[in-house]
């Protein structure tokens, strides 16, 4: 049953249960579409890889990466569970500090960072810069010496590596917007650079080679073309790392083609190879920095909808319209991605038809699912598609001048709105008026 491979269950009523409450109730209470988050599923999510480091005596920092999804009461369970974050933009900065997190835990990204995004970050004294670009190097110099200050910084990497998974979300390999590329001396001479400044604090590399990886072994791959160059660094200047950051990417199950590794897994591996590299290179371990994001967020949220139109196209294909589409979850246009949903009021009864799920948009591409098994399908008729919990909400949009859905956690029997829907006064609240 597609239930065994998503953390929800059935109730007595033969609906969809999420954290103990019917999700109908739910979409009645809230509307829809409703992101739907079951907090322990995040919860045990992050224990999953923090506890795995505390088991091995891995010095580590877990930094959620917020560009999964970011909101205050999210980084609020994230601060409680006691990860790092990872940021990319000021606005991901801003809603990291409303939401009281330590400055000092806070780690940011990104490939074009403005002079204001680094001087937030400075100001506000955060953990560490992840350096990407020549360009950026002399924008922190400036800042640094204008302002007497000090800054924690990883220089982000281009290994030359190319996992299987979307070209879109592929990152590490040589052509890449991200990162200065070990191949043709770029790291070496950006190493150069920041050993002569004494207000930067270069504590190691960074390394993020792609997303939704079910194999650990390009990390693996790469985790050694790193120690190789510090090795290098170690020899000809003297350079000890303290941090070697290897990114995050670990893949989710969407549906039954999908097979990630454990968590836990993940991280021994990662731990053991960073062990033996460290003994192999007579360099001391290094602590181990990684990102998860998807992983954390992805299974523990779904996306709630209610069944408008449907057509059936005799001998081609029977097309069920929701109440959302790509304003809500654009990565089945974006990326072709793939889910699995079920009826939520009807979850326990017989499949007896193959739909496909057509969102709202005016758009032909607003597909969500092309090919679901269900039950006898009817008009209001409640949707859930499962693993929405990551690059849903951090992704939605207002196409089509459609409000921003409602998120709700729910967490030991108890619902709790943390993000409001949006409404049309919303939408046009930036509008200026031409006259």
């Amino acid at each position: 049953m597609i239930l065994d491979h998503h953390p929800f269950d059935l109730n007595e009523a033969g609906h969809l249960a999420i954290g103990g409450l019917d999700s109908t109730v739910l979409a009645e209470k809230y509307g829809t579409p409703l992101y739907v988050y079951d907090v322990s599923v995040i919860r045990e999510n992050c224990r999953a890889f923090i506890g795995t480091f505390q088991e091995l005596g891995i010095s580590a920092q877990v930094a959620y990466a917020s560009k999964a999804f970011s909101s205050i009461a999210m980084l609020q369970v994230i601060k409680q569970e006691g990860l790092s974050l990872d940021v990319v933009s000021q606005g991901e900065l801003y809603t990291a500090l409303e939401a009281g997190f330590p400055a000092d835990k806070i780690h940011m990204h990104g490939n074009n960072k403005s002079v204001d995004e680094l001087e937030m970050a400075i100001e506000h004294d955060i953990g560490c810069i992840v350096i990407d670009n020549f360009h950026e190097i002399e924008l922190i110099r400036h800042i640094l010496e204008r302002k007497n200050k000090q800054m924690n910084v990883l220089l982000r990497v281009s290994p030359g590596i190319e996992p299987d998974t979307h070209d879109y979300i592929v990152t590490g390999n040589e052509d890449s917007k991200f990162g200065f590329n070990l191949a043709d001396g770029q790291a070496d001479d950006a190493f150069l650079e920041l050993q002569h400044n004494n207000l930067i604090h270069f504590k190691g590399l960074h390394s993020h080679i792609g997303s939704q990886l079910f194999d650990t072994e390009e990390m693996l791959l790469a985790a050694k073309i790193l120690f190789r160059k510090l090795a290098d660094w170690h020899e000809k200047y003297g350079y000890t790392p303290e941090v070697l950051n290897l990114g995050g990417g670990f893949g989710i199950r969407y549906t039954r083609e999908d097979k990630p590794l454990d968590y836990s897994e993940h991280v021994k591996k990662l731990s053991a190879v960073v062990q033996e590299q460290a003994a192999y290179f007579n360099l001391p371990i290094p602590e181990i920095w990684i990102e998860p994001g998807r992983a954390i967020a992805g299974n523990a949220g779904l996306t709630l909808y209610t069944v408008g139109s449907i057509k059936e196209i005799p001998g081609v294909r029977h097309y069920v319209s929701v109440d959302g589409g790509m304003t809500d979850n654009i990565r089945p246009a974006l990326y072709n991605a793939k889910y699995e949903g079920i009826l939520a009021n009807k979850a326990a009864a017989p499949v007896r038809d193959t739909v496909s799920i057509a969102g709202k948009c005016c758009e032909s591409g607003d597909m969500l699912m092309w090919d679901l098994p269900v039950p006898v399908i009817e008009s209001n008729d409640i949707l859930a598609v499962f693993s929405t919990g990551a690059y849903g909400y951090s992704m939605a949009n207002h196409y089509n001048r459609f409000p921003k859905a409602a998120v709700v956690f729910v967490e030991n029997g108890e619902d709790q709105a943390v993000v409001k829907r949006e409404t049309y006064h919303d939408v046009v609240k930036n509008d200026i008026s031409y006259e």
